[in-house]
């Protein structure tokens, strides 16, 4: 089961690279694109509250409640993956063209999507990919008295990742994302309008992702922020 729904995670990821390096290739220009960019905005916004919602802890209480402690995790993954698909499979085309690079511009771009490539491709290896594709199940731990609580405990968190590229910024995944995404040497409406909506809702989850973050791990979290000073972009947030 864990497997099926690290496949579809795989196959989220393949349909958005294929959306945004061939669909997304064309400058055609679209009638009613203000519409279209309201709709786009609704679609991102039901995609990324997913991720809010699934952070609060009455949610997460609920959930132990309602599902296996170990499933959580990839009910998460499961349900961000279908989330995305179908928003890419109803993003209404923009069409329009920013920008086409050439010559050494447009390698000094790909170099920028590369290092944004590397990047994310650290951090999910300091985070354990398998984990983040809700493959490795979580196994809870055995109480040692057979008396269960009167609500379900939530599961412990993992342990504090602060090295590799976490020792540049504490959201490295979110910079490596917004260097993929704006970094392309043919920037077209669709494109930009994706890597703006969601950087935008990144940039705005950021304190209360940290948020949750500090109530997990207390001051082993506030040491770390205090050593990583900045959040997404180094030198500017």
């Amino acid at each position: 089961m864990a497997w099926l729904g690290g496949t579809v995670f795989v196959a989220s990821l393949a349909f958005c690279g294929w959306t945004y390096l061939v669909v997304w290739s064309s400058a055609a220009s679209s009638a009613a694109r203000w519409r279209a960019v309201a709709m786009n905005a609704v679609l991102v916004t039901l995609f990324a509250s997913h991720h809010s919602l699934f952070a609060r802890d009455t949610v997460k209480a609920w959930l132990a409640r309602a599902v296996p402690e170990a499933l959580i995790r990839s009910l998460y993954v499961w349900v961000a993956s279908a989330l995305l698909i179908a928003m890419l499979w109803l993003w209404q085309p923009l069409g329009g063209e920013v920008y086409r690079l050439s010559g050494w511009l447009a390698l000094a771009a790909v170099a920028v999507q590369l290092i944004g490539v590397w990047l994310i491709v650290q951090a999910v290896r300091a985070i354990d990919a398998l984990e983040l594709a809700g493959i490795r199940l979580v196994q809870p731990a055995r109480p040692c008295q057979p008396a269960p609580p009167a609500l379900p405990a939530l599961p412990a968190p993992p342990a504090l990742v602060v090295r590799g590229p976490y020792r540049l910024v504490r959201h490295p995944l979110y910079l490596g994302w917004i260097l993929v995404t704006f970094g392309t040497p043919h920037l077209t409406g669709d494109r930009l309008a994706f890597a703006a909506l969601t950087t935008a809702y990144l940039l705005v989850a950021v304190p209360w992702e940290e948020g949750a973050l500090a109530r997990a791990f207390g001051t082993e979290y506030a040491h770390y922020s205090a050593r990583v000073r900045w959040r997404v972009i180094p030198y500017l947030y």
